[in-house]
């Protein structure tokens, strides 16, 4: 098991937002033995490849605001998120996620870790109309682009400064081909600071073609 580290490579963080990032590795250490939280391939190396990687979206888009998490699953970004928020004093993450083992998972994690975030145990498709607004939208290992973007785009309609912060890897260039066909948007690449094939994909000033 890998050692905890005092920093987020690079990224700057108080004691106490440290000390609660370790408390959710500990917590998700402890449910992942009862239910499939990420890949195991990946728990040996859980604070780099999770923690660190979500952490980054964070630092692309800092301070105090609304984010939806998609398919929060194991709480990688939307935890990490909520608790880096929690330093900020201000923002919120919404975390969509509608297996209801996962949602619990996520609850007891907000409980313990004071993550400014809350759990929407419903299906993505239904998250618009119980989730007003947002400023930004995560999602990590969930769907291909095009979907995302359709997910994503009745917040899109109300805010048209939403920014979307998407997780992919080496193959990203061919769901944005696709993207394309159904979507115009504005797209910053950037490299992942965990792995050198993935990417961030910021995207903003979506709207739909005509068809």
């Amino acid at each position: 098991m890998e050692s905890l580290p005092r920093d987020l490579n690079g990224l700057r963080v108080s004691r106490e937002t440290m000390d609660r990032l370790h408390g959710f590795v500990a917590l998700f250490r402890k449910w992942a033995r009862a239910i499939n939280l990420v890949a195991p391939s990946t728990l040996a190396e859980l604070w780099r490849r999770h923690v660190v990687d979500s952490a980054q979206i964070y630092a692309l888009h800092p301070g105090p605001r609304h984010w939806v998490d998609l398919g929060s699953g194991g709480g990688f970004p939307g935890i990490v998120t909520g608790i880096l928020l929690a330093e900020a004093g201000d923002g919120w993450v919404h975390l969509v996620e509608s297996n209801n083992k996962k949602a619990a998972f996520l609850r007891t994690a907000i409980l313990e870790t004071g993550a400014r975030a809350s759990v929407h145990p419903i299906r993505i498709e239904e998250a618009p109309r119980v989730i007003e607004h947002c400023d930004a939208i995560s999602a990590r290992a969930l769907a291909d682009l095009d979907l995302l973007l359709e997910f994503g785009f009745p917040w899109a309609e109300r805010n048209a400064d939403l920014r979307f912060f998407l997780h992919k890897g080496r193959d990203y260039q061919r769901e944005v081909d696709k993207a394309v066909g159904r979507w115009s948007f504005d797209l910053v690449k950037h490299r992942s600071i965990v792995e050198p094939d993935s990417f961030v994909l910021e995207i903003a000033n979506l709207s739909q073609r005509p068809s």
